[in-house]
């Protein structure tokens, strides 16, 4: 597999490349070494494409949880309260997780224990491998890395597509490089406020 495009929003890139490149050739290393050929296992039942031998997105996260595995990036959980107060919510944005719970019972509201995950962080830098559906792309950007970035957990969120050329070779439902690159652009040069990558990989 190579690497197809990047961009590089609220200068992600220029970061990496001057604070962690040791990290940027450890993903560019591992996006070399997927065998995107062996990858191509699924038998379409879509009508469209019935019988299609196309990727697999399982055995492309496989390879790549191998890559980044075997480099020593592992997956991370962080942990929260939420309630249904937005302005409860707000003040315990910035507290520990062992007081988050109780500042909303002192409030009379429910705390519901909450989380997210990142796929694989290793030195402050988070990388998302996306070729699930569209909508976890937003998830990820809007979601993950930004609540990862303003905890103080990472410095940096990358994200990994497939181009539009590997997407059509996929079954219906996975978004793509250049359909996200233009979701960001539209948010402007400052949304969201968070350095990230977009990185687009083809065969």
């Amino acid at each position: 597999m190579k690497i197809a495009e990047v961009y590089s929003h609220l200068n992600g890139l220029e970061y990496l490349e001057a604070r962690q490149p040791a990290l940027w050739e450890e993903i560019r290393e591992v996006i070399h070494s997927v065998d995107v050929g062996a990858c191509r296992t699924k038998v379409s039942q879509e009508l469209r494409m019935r019988g299609r031998i196309l990727y697999s997105p399982p055995a492309l996260n496989l390879s790549f949880n191998a890559g980044f595995k075997a480099r020593g990036w592992r997956d991370v959980r962080t942990s929260y309260w939420v309630c249904s107060s937005p302005i409860v919510n707000r003040r315990i944005l910035e507290l520990p997780d062992s007081e988050q719970k109780q500042a909303i019972l002192s409030a009379g509201l429910e705390p519901i224990r909450s989380q997210n995950q990142i796929d694989f962080v290793k030195d402050r830098i988070a990388v998302e491998v996306q070729f699930g559906k569209y909508a976890f792309v937003a998830y990820d950007i809007f979601v993950k890395h930004m609540a990862f970035y303003v905890t103080d957990k990472i410095d940096l969120g990358i994200e990994v597509l497939p181009m539009k050329c590997l997407q059509r070779e996929m079954s219906s439902g996975p978004s793509y490089y250049e359909s996200e690159l233009y979701n960001l652009v539209r948010e402007g040069r400052g949304v969201p406020p968070v350095p990230l990558i977009l990185i687009g990989v083809a065969p």
